[in-house]
């Protein structure tokens, strides 16, 4: 039936004009008079508040050149991604597709990104990974602080990243990050009974201290890097007290130790680390063996006592013979050594002198 339709376009409009599917062309703001014939023949009308268009028909639209001036057109490619910023703002991110962003009424802006770069590096990465869209179509990771992330991308490495915030694309290569401490880090290697060579079992408590300085290598050669190091540590424990006998490990502990790092040393190496300190805390002996230790070490010291004692008398005795020796050579310091025994012996008593016989009186006075 035929008929007259009017069609009224507010300012924030459009009126998108189709006929038999096509799509003819645009209505702008004001009032249109169609007259309408036996043929489908129809009119959308649209809002340009809303910058997205969302429409049924859209392949049509983007393919038509009736949009330009009035709107950001694009089809994105599979290996494609759009950056939406609206007003200045960012909005979202776009996949592969056909998209029409109205202009007229607020600004809009798009990045086309090319995802065959896995990798996506932007100056605002930090304001795009926080957007709610943002892991629908990217595989973000943070590399904290003192660590090192080794990035691998499609099972081979390409880098080894600072801290830091990083994003990849999905779906275009399977992208890995593993994160690596760089600090220091000690490892307890404890509870560890070794039979010396002479066949006493200890148990050892030792400590080694690491750091890594080629991250590639702590990823590459091991599944994990401190369980390695800690059963190269107790190998090396074993393989280096085992040959040798418990005095030796008793009296040579420093030699020993510089032996267990430096093997420690060669293979941490080839694990990518730098080996700080290595060292023995604890050594654990038997019961019996601590006992019977205790009592060896009393009977030395016992020993020793006895020795000493006897050195001092003999040195005694010998300083007497000397002193004899010298008296009986030197008359007037035998005289002088009895005049400092009676001036001793009168300062501190009172001293009483009983005569006898005139030889012995005339001795005494002058003596005196």
């Amino acid at each position: 039936m035929f008929g007259i339709k009017r069609y009224e376009i507010r300012s924030y409009e459009l009126g998108l004009v189709f006929r038999n599917g096509e799509f003819q062309g645009l209505l702008n703001e004001g009032t249109h008079w169609y007259f309408k014939p036996f043929s489908d023949f129809y009119v959308d009308v649209v809002s340009l508040r809303e910058p997205l268009l969302v429409h049924q028909h859209l392949d049509l639209l983007v393919k038509s050149k009736a949009l330009e001036g009035h709107a950001i057109v694009l089809d994105l490619k599979d290996h494609e991604r759009g950056l939406v910023w609206i007003e200045n703002r960012f909005s979202h991110i776009l996949p592969p597709g056909p998209y029409v962003y109205w202009t007229g009424q607020k600004e809009v802006r798009i990045e086309v990104i090319d995802a065959h770069e896995v990798r996506f590096e932007h100056v605002d990465l930090k304001l795009i990974a926080r957007s709610s869209m943002a892991k629908q179509y990217l595989d973000i990771c943070t590399v904290e602080r003192d660590r090192v992330g080794v990035l691998f991308i499609d099972g081979q490495y390409v880098d080894a990243l600072a801290p830091g915030i990083y994003a990849f694309w999905l779906g275009q290569s399977d992208a890995l990050v593993v994160e690596i401490d760089m600090r220091e880090t000690t490892v307890d290697v404890n509870g560890q009974d070794i039979m010396t060579a002479d066949k006493v079992t200890l148990r050892v408590n030792a400590a080694v201290t690491y750091k890594v300085i080629d991250a590639r290598k702590a990823v590459s050669q091991t599944d994990n890097v401190r369980q390695a190091l800690y059963r190269e540590t107790q190998l090396v424990l074993r393989a280096v007290l085992g040959a040798r006998e418990l005095d030796v490990f008793l009296t040579e502990k420093d030699a020993l130790a510089n032996d267990i790092e430096e093997s420690i040393r060669r293979r941490a190496g080839e694990l990518g680390l730098e080996i700080a300190s290595v060292g023995i805390r604890d050594v654990i002996l038997p019961g019996e063996m601590k006992d019977l230790m205790n009592k060896v070490t009393e009977a030395k010291k016992a020993a020793e006592a006895n020795l000493i004692a006897r050195r001092e008398e003999t040195a005694a005795i010998r300083s007497q013979v000397n002193t004899a020796k010298l008296l009986q050579d030197n008359p007037v310091l035998m005289r002088m050594r009895e005049l400092e025994v009676l001036e001793k012996i009168a300062s501190k008593n009172k001293l009483n002198i009983v005569l006898g016989e005139k030889g012995l009186a005339d001795r005494v006075v002058n003596l005196l």
